[in-house]
C-alpha cells in the first residue's frame, strides 16, 4: 500500500475512533434527558438541530449524483435502528440493550457477504468473536438479563438496522461529500420523527432537556455521524463496525468517572474489546503478507520444476 494510502486509512481509523467517542460520550446525557421527555420527541429534536448544524457547513460543498438516494437509504436504516432501539428499551434493561445493539459487529460481515459477496478476513472474524465475548463481560448481560422477549426482539432488529447502515455507508460513502451525505441521512431521521414526536409527548422540553438535545445534536449527531461517514470512505464495513464498538468502552469509562460502579469483569471485558479491535486492525496485514510470500515461493518452485504439495 502506498504511503498516501496508509495515511488515508490511518486518518479514517482515527475518524471512526472519534465517532465512537462522540457516540459513547453522550450516553449519560441522553440517559438523564429521557427521564424528563419522551424518547421520540427527543430524537426528533436532536436530529433536527443536528441537521441544521450540518447543512450550515454542507450547503456550499459539492453535490453528487445519487446523493439523496444513497443518503435517504442510509437515513432510513438509521431511523429504523433508533426507533427499534428506543422502543425496545421500554421492555428491556440498558445492559441487555447495549449488548444486543452491538451484535451489529456480527451482522455486518454476514450482510456484506450475502449482499455483495465480500468474504470477511479470517482475522476479522476471530476479532469479532473475541469482541462479542468482551461485550458479554462489559455489559454484564449473561446471567442477569431479563430473558428473550419483545424488548430483546426489537433490539436485535435495531442491531440489524444499524448493521445495514454501516454496510450501506461502506458502499456509498466514497461517492459523496461526507458532510452532505451525513446531512441527508440525519435529515431523514429528523423529518420522519417530527410528527410522531408531536403525538408522542410533544416538544414542551425543560431547559435541561433542550440543552441535552443541543449537546447531543452537535457532538454525536453532527460530529459523530460526519466522522463515521468520513472514516467509512476508506475503512471496510467489518473493520469499521469493530472500531465503532469502542463506543461501549468509552460509555462505560465515562460512566465510571461519573460515579457508576464497575466490576472487575466489566473492566476485563473492556480490555478484551480493545484487544479485539487491535487484532482486527493489525493482523490482516501480516497474515496477507505471509500468504503472498508463501504463494510466491510455491510459484517459484513450480517454475523451477520442483515437486510442490
Amino acid at each position: 500500500m502506498p504511503p498516501s494510502a496508509d495515511r488515508r486509512v490511518g486518518s479514517a481509523d482515527l475518524a471512526l475512533i472519534g465517532a465512537a467517542l462522540c457516540f459513547g460520550g453522550t450516553f449519560i446525557v441522553v440517559q438523564d434527558a429521557i427521564e424528563d421527555v419522551e424518547p421520540i420527541p427527543f430524537i426528533a429534536m436532536r436530529f433536527a438541530i443536528g441537521a441544521a448544524v450540518l447543512w450550515a457547513f454542507a450547503r456550499g460543498r459539492p453535490s453528487s449524483r445519487g446523493l439523496w438516494r444513497d443518503g435517504g437509504l442510509v437515513g432510513v436504516a438509521l431511523l429504523a435502528g433508533f426507533v427499534l432501539q428506543t422502543v425496545g428499551l421500554q421492555y428491556t434493561d440498558t445492559a441487555t440493550s447495549a449488548f444486543l445493539t452491538y451484535l451489529l459487529v456480527v451482522f455486518v460481515p454476514l450482510m456484506g457477504f450475502l449482499a455483495f459477496g465480500r468474504r470477511p478476513h479470517p482475522a476479522a472474524l476471530g476479532a469479532i468473536g473475541l469482541a462479542v465475548f468482551g461485550l458479554v463481560l462489559l455489559t454484564g448481560v449473561v446471567g442477569s438479563g431479563p430473558g428473550f422477549g419483545r424488548g430483546e426482539l426489537l433490539t436485535v432488529g435495531s442491531a440489524v438496522a444499524f448493521a445495514v447502515q454501516v454496510v450501506l455507508l461502506g458502499e456509498t460513502a466514497h461517492r459523496h461529500d461526507p458532510l452532505r451525505l451525513t446531512a441527508v441521512q440525519v435529515s431523514v431521521v429528523a423529518v420522519a420523527c417530527a410528527l410522531p414526536g408531536a403525538a408522542l409527548g410533544g416538544y414542551r422540553f425543560s431547559g435541561a432537556a433542550v440543552a441535552a438535545a443541543a449537546a447531543t445534536a452537535v457532538v454525536a449527531t453532527a460530529g459523530g455521524f460526519a466522522l463515521q461517514v468520513f472514516g467509512q470512505r476508506s475503512v471496510p464495513p467489518t473493520r469499521a463496525s469493530l472500531v465503532l464498538l469502542l463506543e461501549t468502552v468509552f460509555a462505560g469509562g465515562l460512566a465510571a468517572l461519573a460515579g457508576e460502579t464497575r466490576t472487575g469483569l466489566q473492566y476485563v471485558g473492556a480490555v478484551i474489546i480493545l484487544a479485539a479491535i487491535v487484532l482486527g486492525e493489525v493482523l490482516p496485514g501480516p497474515l496477507d503478507r505471509t500468504v503472498r510470500v508463501r504463494e510466491a515461493d510455491l510459484d517459484n518452485g513450480r517454475n523451477r520444476g520442483d515437486v510442490v504439495g
